[in-house]
């Protein structure tokens, strides 16, 4: 069964000759890095992994022919180059941590790369499914919040954290304009679409009157804080499924879909960049693969030399 040798690794014991520099590793995250908690916890249980992996061989042992052995056991159960990516990276820390704080000799995992995985395309809603999405009644302060959240990720393209990090006085309805800080505390005005803007619009007075003393958010949670990320990924979940919408929509559909939507109306790769606050065009350019499909589509369905022989 593919990915049960992952199973039967993970839930070994750890060999007793590793402990100690397993439990001397976690402390240095807690305590000296100050990590959070469940950052601490993801690294942690990618180093069980491989001191499993590992088994009783002594750590100064391990070569990198060792590594790319245990990387390629991995890969054969089912893990994926980005699980293998995070992997890889966890284990060169914790050797580093050893090289530094216990004086071991040297690094195995230092320059290893995982093997590559196919690049998938992200996942969007057609236009018919985000307006079945967005639109309909609303009256109570949940939902209008809900739905100001909602049509603004779509309508502007935003980061799931840089809503929850907005203020009112981020956003400029007059001029419809949000301003946010993205990855690397970049700022950029993006433009806020009349639909968002109304939604916008009726949910600032709920908001004056459930907000708590000081409360500078945007948007509030039911105690009148700052809503949290994981709120709004289950409140949007819920409504894709009461709305009857089949695919699984998370905030970053409706991101993806406003970049896919836009690409295929203007075709300029570059506004959409911007946009969308990408640092690299590359990044963009996955867009594209998702422009040439629906193009492809359209010729299918409408070529007179496209069109199949009934």
């Amino acid at each position: 069964m593919p990915g049960s040798e992952l199973v039967e690794v993970t839930t070994e014991p750890l060999p007793a000759v590793s402990i100690a520099a397993f439990d001397g590793y976690v402390s240095h995250l807690r305590v000296e890095r100050r990590l959070a908690a469940h950052t601490v916890e993801a690294y942690a249980r990618d180093v069980r992994v491989f001191l499993q992996l590992v088994a009783e061989t002594p750590l100064g042992d391990i070569t990198v022919h060792d590594v790319r052995r245990y990387v390629a056991r991995l890969h054969s159960g089912g893990l994926g180059g980005r699980s293998l990516a995070r992997k890889l990276s966890a284990w060169r820390g914790f050797y580093g941590y050893l090289v530094r704080d216990c004086g071991l000799g040297t690094n195995p995992v230092a320059g290893l790369r995982p093997p590559r995985s196919p690049k998938r395309l992200p996942t969007s809603l057609t236009p018919d499914e985000a307006t079945r999405l967005l639109d309909g009644e609303t009256g109570s302060p949940e939902p209008e919040r809900d739905k100001a959240i909602f049509e603004l990720i779509y309508s502007s393209g935003l980061r799931l954290a840089e809503v929850v990090a907005l203020d009112p006085g981020d956003v400029d309805l007059r001029a419809g304009l949000v301003r946010v800080i993205g990855k690397g505390s970049k700022v950029r005005v993006v433009p806020v679409g009349r639909a968002a803007a109304d939604a916008i619009a009726a949910w600032l007075p709920l908001r004056t009157t459930l907000a708590r003393s000081g409360e500078a958010a945007l948007f509030l949670n039911r105690r009148g804080g700052r809503i949290g990320a994981r709120t709004i990924q289950l409140r949007l979940r819920r409504l894709a499924a009461d709305r009857g919408l089949a695919v699984g929509v998370h905030p970053h559909v409706l991101r993806h879909s406003f970049a896919s939507h836009l690409l295929q109306s203007s075709g300029d790769l570059r506004a959409v960049q911007e946009l969308l606050g990408h640092a690299s065009i590359s990044t963009t350019q996955v867009y594209t693969h998702l422009d040439f499909q629906h193009l492809s589509k359209v010729y299918d369905a409408a070529h007179p030399r496209a069109l199949k022989k009934s």
